[in-house]
């Protein structure tokens, strides 16, 4: 197949639709929630929006189609993903995480499974919620770890017919769901057999919600991405049906893997999209402040300069993060690669440049009234540590990669 980066007819009528449900929506969620005091009050703020989003089409967008829903695929979600992130980041983040939430379904589930849970998520009406419940109190960054006390804590033991659920869980998005009492439907990583191997020990199960012993014991008040909703929460004694339990029993680990791949490019994407509103609004600045000059300041080498080196930057994300997507969706051996490359350098790559546009403005970026930037770079933050933080798993992954003994380091160069 020859290079080509144009969009599809289809795409594009796309990214025009969703780029005017970005300004037209998504404009105003900021000053939704910028006064109210508590994360649990903000992100019930956002709940008319993320309903918006909802009727318009874009989480059954999100859905494969095999599921009955509309998505084609990695790169469409990279253009709905773009669009929305230069206007906002939280109603966007409360929509994705339910791709990582159903990720299991889509990945190991049975069919009467997936027609079960996954219905909800295709009508246009509600606010449904789903979440992928991995990440632990104390770190879980090591949860294939065989320590006892250490790794997957969660345990979940088998009473009869009922898979039995104790255990804590934290920074995962939307798990409360609006109303404090969890999510419509929580995809809960559990140690299932403490006694075996954490790769033959681990499973994942299906809790719906409201689901009883669920109890939200904290919001996390996040630097950025205030109006998007994580808390710490345990389960006690929360009982549901064997049938729940995702693929083969004790084989949880590998559709856990499996369900984090793809999102890695899709945070290169976010990224990409705050860059990008951060380098709108430093352009203009340029283009318009004087500082006390006679000329604007984009025409002094240094801000000129400055200005020249997000851009690259930008563009290098941009085409690293959609080359990941059409790796995924393509299913070529080198797209978990390049799906890491691209979340741990446009995230770590969003910081930088958005902290290099801040001293382009200088101290006026500062003021959260008169200019964006402070709270993007506070967005910004995040990538580098959620979705598996880059130090504690994706660099490790990439580690992994080249530990390989068949590892070759020229399969993510372009090929016939």
């Amino acid at each position: 197949m020859p290079i080509d980066f144009n969009l599809s007819p289809a795409q594009v009528e796309l990214q025009q639709c969703a780029h005017q449900f970005s300004e037209r929506v998504l404009s105003q969620v900021a000053d939704a929630f910028r006064a109210l005091p508590d994360p649990e009050s903000r992100f019930r703020a956002t709940r008319p929006f993320y309903e918006a989003m909802v009727r318009e089409g874009f989480l059954q967008r999100l859905i494969p189609q095999p599921y009955g829903g509309g998505g084609t695929g990695m790169v469409d979600m990279a253009i709905v993903a773009e669009a929305f992130y230069t206007r906002d980041v939280n109603v966007p983040l409360t929509l994705f995480a339910n791709l990582l939430g159903l990720m299991p379904l889509f990945l190991a589930g049975t069919p009467e499974q997936q027609q079960r849970f996954i219905g909800p998520f295709l009508e246009r009406t509600g606010a449904p919620l789903a979440a992928l419940a991995s990440s632990e109190p104390g770190g879980s960054a090591n949860y294939r770890s065989a320590a006892a006390g250490g790794g997957v804590r969660t345990l979940a033991a088998l009473d009869g017919h009922e898979w039995v659920i104790n255990g804590s869980k934290q920074w995962v998005s939307s798990a409360s769901g609006w109303e404090g009492k969890g999510a419509d439907l929580l995809c809960v990583v559990c140690r299932t057999d403490p006694l075996a191997a954490p790769e033959h020990g681990v499973s994942v199960i299906l809790v719906p919600g409201p689901a009883q012993g669920f109890s939200a014991n904290y919001a996390h008040a996040s630097a950025g991405h205030r109006g998007h909703m994580t808390c710490n929460f345990s389960l006690t004694n929360t009982r549901v049906p064997q049938e729940n339990v995702i693929g083969e029993v004790g084989r949880g680990l590998d559709i856990v893997d499996a369900s984090f791949s793809p999102t890695a490019a899709l945070v290169g994407i976010m990224s990409l999209g705050v860059m990008r509103a951060a380098f709108d609004f430093a352009l203009h600045f340029a283009r318009s402040g004087r500082r006390g000059g006679d000329r604007t300041i984009i025409h002094h080498q240094a801000v000129g300069y400055a200005l020249a080196d997000a851009k690259t930057a930008i563009e290098a994300v941009r085409s690293l993060s959609y080359r990941a997507c059409f790796a995924l969706d393509q299913q070529a051996p080198e797209a978990f690669e390049l799906a890491l490359h691209a979340k741990i350098f446009g995230s770590e790559t969003a910081v930088r440049v958005i902290t290099e546009l801040m001293r382009v403005v200088g101290i006026e970026s500062y003021d959260q009234q008169r200019s964006p930037l402070a709270d993007l770079l506070q967005d910004a933050l995040a990538f580098p540590l959620f979705d598996g933080g880059n130090m504690g798993v994706r660099r490790r992954q990439l580690h992994e990669l080249m530990l390989q003994e068949n590892y070759n380091a020229d399969a993510t160069a372009l090929h016939a």
